[in-house]
């Protein structure tokens, strides 16, 4: 017969911490976020997903990004779904958690994360997936989501810094303890 798998305190932490910043980012999404035309965002709503990203790795930081996608359509949908820009989502929370997971938090790291996020899923594969999904021509609308991309660069790379130095910090401090030894 097969045992049944008990859930650790770090698991029933993670998820805990999960739905706590996709609640986050769903809220960020109402109130911080800003449209500009059809392929053009600007707002805080990944925020959550960095955190998770950081403090939690690159694969959970992946299906985080991934779901918290799918819910942030589910409560306000902006267009048709496409699972293109899903994928997109995971393809960011992979790339920040391989880069921020388990490192220090240094403006230079997190400005390398950001600039790497920028340009292989905004710029790169987010403009991709606007030609087909509209039928943009990429030479029209790269310059905008460059120009965006690069405006939005460091005023992303502060903030995420600083929330991150925070986040870090508390979560060290206060997140899960070490599994206790099992009593015999």
């Amino acid at each position: 017969m097969q045992e049944k798998k008990k859930l650790s305190r770090n698991s029933i932490y993670t998820l805990a911490l999960c739905g706590i910043m996709a609640a986050l980012g769903i809220v960020l999404k109402f109130v911080a976020t800003i449209n500009i035309g059809d392929y053009i965002r600007i707002g805080l709503s990944n925020i959550p997903g960095i955190i998770i990203s950081a403090l939690l790795g690159p694969w959970i930081g992946g299906a985080f990004w991934g779901v918290l996608d799918v819910l942030k359509y589910i409560v306000a949908p902006s267009g048709p779904f496409y699972p293109l820009f899903t994928l997109s989502a995971v393809v960011g929370g992979i790339l920040y958690g391989l880069i921020l997971y388990k490192k220090p938090v240094s403006i230079f790291r997190v400005l390398a994360a950001v600039f790497v996020n920028k340009l292989v899923v905004t710029v790169c594969l987010n403009t991709l997936w606007l030609k087909f999904l509209y039928g943009y021509g990429i030479m029209a609308i790269l310059p905008g989501r460059i120009i965006s991309a690069l405006v939005m660069l460091p005023i992303d790379t502060a903030i995420t810094f600083a929330i991150l130095k925070l986040c870090v910090g508390l979560y060290h401090q206060y997140g899960p303890a070490k599994e206790a030894p099992a009593e015999s």
